[in-house]
């Protein structure tokens, strides 16, 4: 896993780190640099595999496929006696074509495939032992029918060892199953033409019996000419015959009703004035013409006289007697003339009324001989037509049960009646099938090595859970990281000395540097007043606690500050090999009597305890004898005191505590120190331990600084490696300079 660079804090936040919650580009570039040699490795034995299994699979089990196709016709019936192009969904289709499949890898169709001799002679099928319950079922794996969803075929293969009984199989599966429909389907049609012959003699037979039908009607109402239609262009005589006599009523009637109309005005004018018609007919009879030719010659005559003689001759006189003697005639004549004619004019009127009434009932009668007749001509034809009816369905039926039948017998001699057909025999194959072929088996092992040694590795990447990385820290533990220390391997100049005093005897190696920058960030990380006391503590033993204790206070001596060195482990002290009495280097340990545990029990004073370190600045309080109560010393009244009185006397006050998740005398003098410090070793301390740590020191109340990670090993693709190489160069360049 690739480490983050911690980054600037401000005075009083504390020193945080960006960290991120998935892994990025950057770090999963770094986790395969890592393991690459790894992921190589894999690589080349899945290559290996690849080829080994393809050529143990070509060698000793070849697979060959044969494969032919089977075009499907749609399922409907066509007319064959019209071209026409049936038009059809693609779903019904489709299923059609999966419903022919599904006959093919039918368990009956592979036993009977299985039952042809050309297979029961197959190599296939005596390595089952001649076993059709095996082979059935081998079979139902190896034989596929595959409908094509687009296409209007059915795709046939076989796969098996041999490529000759591939293509064998499948075509003697394509010669079953084209039979094996073929004569389903005529066997059908023949059914379906011995049913329609069957139809047609019952229909025939009905319709033999509605023209005889017919024949009867005719005989029994005695007409030959009901089946003429009795519409616009035709009517029959019984028809014509009662049309006419009902016009001839209907002009009868009428004149009766004029009749009857004229003998009442007769009536009335027979008993009143003269009219005018009769007036005419009076002036028109011999008589009276000859009266008035009389009377109009006297009238001349007098006219002549009464000229010569006057009025009161007797001559005119005479004539005017003679004239009125023709006046009176003429009257009289005129009204004999007037009554006659009255009254024969009535008697013509009652007469011809009496005609025609006789010859009205006359006609009447006719009438209803005719109608009689017309509603027996209905009848008839009503009867007639509805047998009319059933013979015109009749043959329509015969007719359409002989088209049928015409159709059936053409599709039954048709080649695509049954709505299968074969595209053409299965070839032998020539090659075996892609699972055998070398370009599958190769490229497949090397991807399949290359992934499995990338799983691999995250695997091992992800489920390491040392605190390795600021990363981790960042992520898992959630405090500040104070500095990161390398591990010695990464750094050259620390070769051969005392990693506890790299600051001191190594001052430009990248060690000395992380100890410098871990006493900035911790400066940085609260006011100058809140850290003056420190408590440097871990987990575990061995997690490099002295070390940073050391160090740091050497780091802090640099600045020209004055440090209590204070070592309060008294199980492990390790001050007393590091500081022998006297300060001198190299020199060996000298016994010292007094340390921390004689101050707290009151054995000596701090000043008889201290004892310088051989640097100007740092005075150390070792351990001192072990006690049978270490932790309540530590977290003595005595403790808390001796603590605040040197925190005035010195700048800075460094304890080097024990672990604490081994003991509780950390947890004891975290209460009343300014800060704890948890240094984390890169290589041993687990994140849980690292949790399990800070949770200690929280729960007695104490501050936690920070931690600082210990022993960190440079991973390839991560920014340790290049920040050492970076330093390095910028070592060697200040160090020319400086020459």
């Amino acid at each position: 896993m690739a480490e983050e660079r911690p980054m600037p804090v401000s005075r009083g936040a504390g020193p945080r780190l960006e960290v991120t919650a998935a892994l990025t580009p950057k770090e999963v570039i770094g986790i395969l640099r890592r393991h690459t040699l790894l992921i190589i490795a894999m690589t080349i034995a899945g290559l290996l595999v690849g080829g080994g299994t393809w050529f143990v699979l070509r060698e000793y089990f070849p697979r060959y496929t044969a494969m032919t196709y089977i075009e499907v016709l749609p399922p409907v019936e066509t007319d064959p006696m019209m071209i026409t192009a049936v038009q059809l969904q693609k779903d019904i289709l489709y299923g059609y074509r999966l419903s022919m499949a599904s006959l093919i890898k039918d368990q009956q169709t592979l036993q009977e495939l299985i039952a042809r001799d050309k297979v029961k002679a197959t190599d296939w099928f005596n390595s089952r032992d001649k076993n059709i319950r095996k082979a059935v079922k081998d079979l139902d794996k190896q034989f596929g029918a595959y409908a094509h969803r687009d296409g209007d075929f059915i795709e046939v293969s076989m796969t098996c060892r041999s490529d000759k009984e591939a293509a064998l199989i499948v075509n003697e599966m394509l010669d079953l199953f084209l039979a094996s429909r073929g004569g389903t389907k005529k066997a059908d049609i023949a059914g379906k033409l011995a049913r329609l012959d069957e139809q047609r003699v019952r229909v025939q037979r009905e319709l033999d019996q509605a023209n005889k039908a017919m024949d009867e009607l005719r005989t029994a109402w005695g007409i030959a000419d009901l089946d003429r239609p009795a519409g616009r262009y035709f009517q029959h005589t019984i028809t014509l015959k009662l049309n006419d006599l009902e016009l001839q009523k209907n002009e009868l009637n009428m004149m009766i009703s004029q009749l009857q109309a004229d003998i009442k005005n007769l009536e009335r004018l027979a008993t009143g004035p003269v009219t005018e018609q009769i007036e005419r007919i009076v002036e028109a009879d011999p008589v009276m013409v000859l009266l008035a030719q009389q009377r109009a010659l006297l009238e001349s005559q007098l006219a002549g006289m009464l000229t010569k003689f006057g009025e009161n001759h007797r001559v005119v006189r005479q004539m005017q007697e003679l004239i009125n003697e023709i006046k009176a005639k003429r009257e009289l004549r005129k009204a004999e003339i007037a009554e006659q004619t009255r009254i024969a004019n009535l008697g013509n009127g009652r007469d011809s009324l009496v005609v025609l009434q006789e010859r009205f009932n006359e006609l009447e009668k006719l009438r209803q001989d005719a109608d009689a007749k017309q509603k027996d001509l209905e009848m008839a034809r009503v009867q007639y037509e509805q047998r009319v009816v059933v013979r015109d369905e009749r043959v329509k039926m015969v007719d359409s049960i002989k088209e049928q039948a015409e159709k059936l017998k053409i599709l039954h001699d048709d080649p695509e009646t049954p709505k299968v057909k074969a595209v053409g025999y299965a070839p032998v194959p020539l090659e075996m099938v892609a699972a055998r072929q070398w370009w599958v088996w190769f490229p497949s092992g090397t991807i399949l090595g290359f992934l499995l040694s990338v799983a691999l590795t995250f695997l091992m990447e992800l489920s390491n859970d040392l605190v390795r990385a600021p990363r981790d820290v960042g992520r898992y533990l959630h405090i500040p990281l104070l500095g990161v220390v390398p591990d010695a391997a990464e750094d050259d100049q620390v070769r051969g000395i005392n990693l506890a005093h790299a600051v001191r005897e190594a001052p430009y190696s990248i060690i000395s540097e992380s100890y410098r920058r871990c006493r900035t960030n911790l400066k940085l990380s609260g006011a100058v007043e809140s850290l003056k006391t420190l408590l440097v503590s871990s987990g575990m033993t061995g997690d490099g606690v002295t070390s940073v204790a050391v160090n740091l206070a050497a780091a802090f001596v640099a600045e020209d500050k004055k440090v209590l060195l204070i070592d309060a482990n008294f199980r492990h002290s390790s001050l007393r090999a590091l500081f022998p009495q006297g300060g001198g280097e190299g020199g060996e340990a000298a016994q010292f009597d007094f340390g921390l545990s004689s101050v707290l029990m009151n054995q000596c004073g701090v000043k008889e305890a201290t004892r310088v370190s051989g640097i100007e600045g740092l005075d150390v309080i070792g351990s001192g004898p072990l006690p049978g109560n270490p932790a309540e010393l530590l977290g003595s009244g005595r403790m808390q005191d001796l603590v605040k009185e040197q925190r005035k006397v010195y700048d800075y006050v460094i304890i080097d505590g024990p672990p604490v998740l081994l003991v509780s005398d950390s947890k004891s003098m975290a209460k009343f120190v300014d800060a704890t410090l948890l240094v984390f070793n890169a290589a041993a301390t687990r994140r849980g331990a690292a949790q399990r740590a800070i949770n200690e020191i929280r729960e007695v109340g104490g501050t936690i600084a920070g931690c600082v990670l210990f022993g960190v090993r440079a991973m390839k693709g991560g920014y340790f490696q290049e920040q050492f190489k970076s330093y390095q160069k910028y070592q060697k360049m200040q160090l020319a300079g400086s020459a």
